[in-house]
């Protein structure tokens, strides 16, 4: 019970993580109606842009993070603005295919900086750390993820309810045609929505660099990437549906890592692609996702 208890805790640690990055492909959809697949990019690079202003004798963490967060955002406008903008209204499915190639020029270059077996540690406050609760050992990067994660959520809904910004996102994303008739300014709120995206993806991307992982790496794109699957589960677009989606997808991947011993004829790794399971039997049942608008077709 006590290891169950354990992963269970290190399972919402890192489905609150995997929330925050389906937040943001969910933010993006619902504002601009692209699948934003080169999201692992900002992760990469938010957090590559941390840990290298972190080295010892550089900027303060906090500074260090900031500017991270700067840098992804200000990646996410470069794609909004150049890419994704002038191709508004001609066709969505290739603007979602061109973010692809963003996030292979992007991950190949950071890789390319790091080295293909490279690490770069994060030097976050936290360290190794560990916190004793109720016989249960949890990294305090975990707690600190956990606690991050919910306030900045809690922070973003707020905002979507009672902020101008917020109402006009969801407006747009409820009725686009009626929010331009209202004077609501679309380019603006697309705008918002990736810098928005942004600045999730950064914050992901420091909680899954710090321990136990050793650092920012080739594979952490690849950890990012699996937050999609989190943003399929709950509905793409669906704010809510993303918090419970991660939620879902961190806990099933945490507990089929903890259990591997007793899942041995799954093979090694079998947590790395659990993600997509999940997906995969989920729209099975509910193709628009748990909390997805259903499409309607006339027969």
């Amino acid at each position: 019970m006590t290891q169950f208890l354990q992963l269970l805790v290190g399972g919402l640690s890192l489905g609150a993580v995997y929330a925050l990055l389906a937040l943001g492909f969910v933010v993006v959809f619902r504002a601009s109606g692209v699948v934003n697949f080169a999201h692992p990019a900002l992760v990469l690079i938010g957090a590559y842009v941390t840990a290298r202003l972190a080295l010892p004798g550089s900027l303060p963490f906090v500074v260090a993070l900031l500017c991270g967060v700067g840098a992804a955002v200000l990646a996410a406008l470069a794609v909004q603005r150049l890419l994704v903008y002038p191709m508004a209204g001609k066709s969505i499915i290739a603007v979602s295919i061109m973010t692809i190639g963003v996030d292979i020029v992007a991950n190949t270059e950071i890789i390319r900086r790091l080295g293909v077996d490279a690490l770069l540690p994060m030097r976050d406050p936290w360290g190794n750390g560990v916190v004793h609760v109720a016989g249960l050992t949890v990294p305090q990067t975990r707690l600190a993820a956990l606690t991050v994660a919910v306030a900045l959520i809690a922070v973003i809904f707020a905002w979507f309810r009672f902020s101008i910004w917020g109402i006009a996102m969801r407006s747009v994303a409820d009725d686009p045609p009626t929010a331009a008739l209202m004077g609501v300014r679309r380019a603006a709120v697309a705008a918002l929505a990736w810098t928005l995206a942004g600045v999730l993806a950064a914050v992901a991307g420091l909680f899954l660099t710090v321990f136990p992982t050793p650092g920012v790496a080739p594979v952490t794109a690849a950890a990012a990437l699996r937050a999609f699957p989190a943003a399929i589960i709950g509905g793409l677009d669906s704010t809510s549906g993303a918090i419970v989606g991660g939620l879902i997808v961190g806990v099933a991947e945490v507990l089929t890592q903890g259990y591997a011993d007793d899942l041995f004829l799954l093979g090694q790794g079998f947590h790395t692609v659990v993600p997509y399971v999940v997906m995969v039997a989920v729209l099975l049942v509910r193709p628009a996702g748990l909390f997805g608008t259903r499409e309607l077709h006339r027969v």
